[in-house]
């Protein structure tokens, strides 16, 4: 029960995930899903990545992509083929997409105007993810977890042995 919509394809359950969405687990090239911050607008979702903002290695520069959402109880419900379509700054899409994915953003350093202005100049790139292709979803989903082992990044530390004021002999 899938329906074209413009370019897009989709079902009702894409649909109100769609809407929904908040965080996505996005998977570029079979590689593995990072979880990343979106806003949700018509019918897509908005991804900023690239220096100071989420990491997502390959979505940049990706044609597709696989979406991966969750429902109101935490569980996965949908995962979805992607076409990702990379907002270029000075495009119309991007005057219109940028404050919108700017203005959510939390913790941003200063007004939206200047984020906007530092994604256009630090190459940072604002992708939309729209559904195109036959989601998998029910009973077709993985039953198993599909967690993995962290992954290696430079903002892990070594966990240290905790400081002790004295040694406690044992008679």
């Amino acid at each position: 029960m899938s329906e074209e919509v413009g370019e897009r394809v989709t079902t009702p359950l894409v649909d109100e995930a769609v809407k929904k969405a908040a965080v996505a687990w996005v998977s570029v090239a079979g590689g593995p899903a990072y979880a990343l911050w979106c806003l949700p607008l018509d019918g897509a979702l908005l991804v900023v990545t690239g220096p100071g903002e989420q990491s997502a290695p390959g979505l940049a520069d990706a044609d597709a992509a696989e979406v991966t959402l969750r429902g109101d109880h935490g569980g996965r419900i949908v995962t979805w083929p992607a076409r990702v379509t990379r907002l270029r700054p000075g495009t119309q899409e991007w005057e219109t997409a940028a404050p919108l994915v700017a203005a959510k953003r939390l913790n941003a350093p200063g007004p939206a105007a200047d984020l906007v202005r530092r994604w256009a100049a630090a190459d940072c790139a604002l992708n939309r993810l729209t559904p195109a292709g036959t989601p998998v979803a029910d009973a077709d989903l993985p039953a198993d977890s599909l967690a993995e082992p962290p992954r290696a990044a430079p903002v892990v530390r070594a966990t240290r042995t905790p400081f002790r004021l004295h040694k406690v002999r044992r008679r």
